[in-house]
C-alpha cells in the first residue's frame, strides 16, 4: 500500500477517534442545533461569509466520515440562510461529502468495503450495469439503503464520478428542500418524526421509479418496432 494511502487511512482514523474522545454527538442533537441557531444569528449579519463556509466544511466533513446528524444540519442551514440559500449550501456540501466517501471506497477501501458488504454490493453492481444512473437517482431518492452505505458501495462501481456528482445532487434535492424549507421555523420543531408526510415520502419513490420505469417502457416499445 502506497505511502499517501496510509497517512490518509490514518487521518480519517484520528477524525473518528476524535468525535468520539471529545464526544462531537452533543453537538449534533436537536437541543443542540437548536441553541446554536439562536448564537449564530446575533451575529450572522457580521460575519456572513465566515458562518457560510464554516457551515459548509462541517457538513462536508459530516457527510464525508458518516458522523450521524445530517438531517439535523440540514434544518439549522434552513434556520439559518432561508431556503434558497440553505438548500443551496446544503445541496453542494452534501454532494462534495458524499464523492470524498466515494472516494474513499474507491481508492482507500475498496478491499475491506467489498468483504464487509459483498451480497449488498453485487445487488448495486447488477443494478447500475442495468440502469446506470437511473438506479443511482432511485436509490438517492428512496432510501433503501443508508446514505454512507449508497456513497461507499457506489464507489466500488464503475460509474464515473461526475455522473456520481450530478446523479447524488439532484437526487437528494428534493428532500434537501424539505428538510431545509422545515429548518426556517427550527425553534418550532420538537421532534425530527412527522417532518416528512407519508404523502411526500410517497411523491419521492415515484419519482425514483419514474425514470427507471420510462426507460423500460420505452425499451419494449422500441423492441416492439423492430
Amino acid at each position: 500500500m502506497k505511502k499517501s494511502k496510509i497517512l490518509l487511512i490514518l487521518a480519517i482514523c484520528l477524525l473518528f477517534a476524535a468525535y468520539f474522545y471529545f464526544d462531537l454527538g452533543q453537538y449534533l442533537t436537536l437541543e443542540s442545533i437548536k441553541a446554536w441557531q439562536v448564537k449564530i444569528l446575533q451575529d450572522l449579519n457580521d460575519n456572513y461569509a465566515l458562518y457560510l463556509i464554516g457551515f459548509s466544511l462541517i457538513y462536508i466533513t459530516a457527510t464525508a466520515l458518516s458522523f450521524p446528524g445530517a438531517a439535523l444540519l440540514t434544518l439549522l442551514g434552513g434556520g439559518l440562510f432561508g431556503v434558497v440559500i440553505g438548500t443551496l449550501v446544503v445541496s453542494v456540501s452534501s454532494t462534495l461529502g458524499a464523492t470524498i466517501s466515494f472516494w474513499s471506497a474507491r481508492f482507500l477501501l475498496k478491499e475491506s468495503v467489498e468483504t464487509k458488504f459483498a451480497s449488498t454490493v453485487s445487488k448495486i453492481n447488477s443494478g447500475v450495469e442495468k440502469e446506470g444512473g437511473f438506479f443511482l437517482f432511485g436509490l438517492r431518492l428512496v432510501p433503501v439503503f443508508p446514505f454512507f452505505m449508497v456513497n461507499l458501495l457506489m464507489g466500488l462501481t464503475n460509474i464515473k464520478t461526475t455522473t456520481y456528482m450530478w446523479v447524488s445532487a439532484l437526487g437528494m434535492l428534493p428532500g434537501t428542500i424539505a428538510y431545509v424549507n422545515a429548518g426556517t421555523q427550527l425553534s418550532q420543531i420538537d421532534s425530527l418524526k412527522g417532518l416528512l408526510s407519508p404523502g411526500l415520502i410517497g411523491a419521492f419513490v415515484f419519482i425514483g421509479i419514474l425514470p427507471v420505469l420510462s426507460k423500460k417502457l420505452l425499451q419494449k416499445l422500441n423492441s416492439k418496432n423492430t
